[in-house]
């Protein structure tokens, strides 16, 4: 075993791969289930000589990440459901002002402040919120450790390529388990080596202003518009991901992410074992939408079935997007516990029997 391969938390490992992927600057605010992200970066990002600032509160968070990011630091600010919630302006600013940062969402049950349980409710706001106006933020969804830290790691070159935030938003399950992972090297971000940060100057030297592409003059937009739509055509086309089993020739196929993604694999492996043709679409992104994965399906397909830690089964509109609501939807949604495998199977028997009911 080498020095990178550990047992780790999921929330500690994500620090430890931010870090690695050189991030030097972290603000953030301490909330169920992500604290351990807080209390890692205390000791160990001053380590890598960092910066880490426990804020007065979330909104103090983002924007501390807005301005070390304007500066060219890699950043990173960490919440869960409720101070995501207070992300959101910063998120549109960050969107705006073209600079990239590294944000998750731990994601817990419930609307209001809810309860500290793992949860996949917060779907609509990391994958069709984050501010106001015209936003779209790449959004991963990991379903294991190892999947979380290399994440992370994409994660930064994403937000460099785009100049634009990035979101990693995984159930408390994958943040509180360990999991043996392998590490990534440690990499060093040169803070000066892009042109549109913001640097100091010497007297008598203009200054150079902060990247801002709303291209507001004269009271008209011009050029924002076709510039936006591109780079969201180009993040749609380019970083769709996901993980297809057997779905070429399933009757049933399941979609879910995180934690309950590997509930339906294992459902899969059990139901292929009892004779009944189940797959699995496993979205490793949300945004954009893995439209792509939802083409292997057989038009001889009975139904999807949507597994999801979500009261309203919140995927189900983009699912049936995807599949130009060719095929019925069928949901297994679950509150406070992780979906059962047998329960998958169960459900999966109802629809080729004909006996289940649409979600719509």
């Amino acid at each position: 075993m080498s020095d990178n391969q550990v047992i780790m938390k999921g929330n500690e490992a994500m620090a430890e791969a931010a870090i690695r992927s050189g991030c030097r600057f972290f603000s953030g605010y301490p909330i169920t289930p992500q604290t351990e992200v807080l209390e890692y970066m205390s000791w160990r990002m001053p380590e890598a000589g960092g910066t880490i600032v426990q804020t007065e509160d979330e909104l103090a968070g983002i924007y501390m990440c807005f301005g070390a990011s304007a500066a060219g630091a890699r950043v990173l600010s960490t919440s869960a459901g409720p101070g995501f919630s207070l992300y959101q302006e910063g998120i549109s600013y960050l969107v705006g002002t073209e600079l990239p940062a590294v944000l998750v969402d731990v994601t817990r049950i419930g609307n209001a402040l809810g309860d500290i349980s793992q949860s996949q409710g917060d779907y609509e706001m990391i994958r069709k919120g984050n501010g106001h106006g015209d936003t779209m933020v790449p959004a991963f969804t990991p379903n294991s450790v190892q999947e979380l830290v290399d994440d992370t790691v994409l994660a930064y070159d994403l937000a460099e390529k785009y100049r634009h935030p990035v979101i990693l938003m995984y159930d408390a399950a994958i943040g509180q388990m360990m999991e043996g992972v392998e590490l990534p090297e440690m990499h060093e971000h040169d803070i000066d080596q892009y042109d549109w940060s913001v640097k100091g100057i010497k007297k008598g030297e203009h200054g150079r202003k902060m990247a801002n592409v709303s291209y507001f003059c004269d009271g008209m937009y011009v050029g924002y518009e076709k510039y936006l739509r591109e780079k969201y055509r180009q993040i749609t086309e380019n970083e769709q991901r996901w993980e297809n089993i057997d779905v070429k020739d399933a009757e049933v196929v399941l979609v879910a992410y995180g934690i309950s993604s590997r509930v339906c694999k294992e459902a899969v492996k059990n139901a292929r074992a009892q004779g009944i043709k189940l797959g699995l679409i496993r979205p490793k992104m949300i945004t954009p939408f893995p439209v792509k994965a939802f083409e292997e399906i057989s038009p001889d397909c009975k139904g999807i079935e949507i597994v999801e830690m979500s009261i309203k089964g919140q995927m189900t509109d983009d699912v049936a997007l995807a599949t130009r609501c060719k095929y019925p939807i069928y949901g297994y949604f679950t509150s406070f516990e992780v979906p059962e495998s047998d329960k998958v199977i169960e459900i999966a028997k109802d629809i080729l029997a004909g006996n289940a009911k649409e979600v719509f």
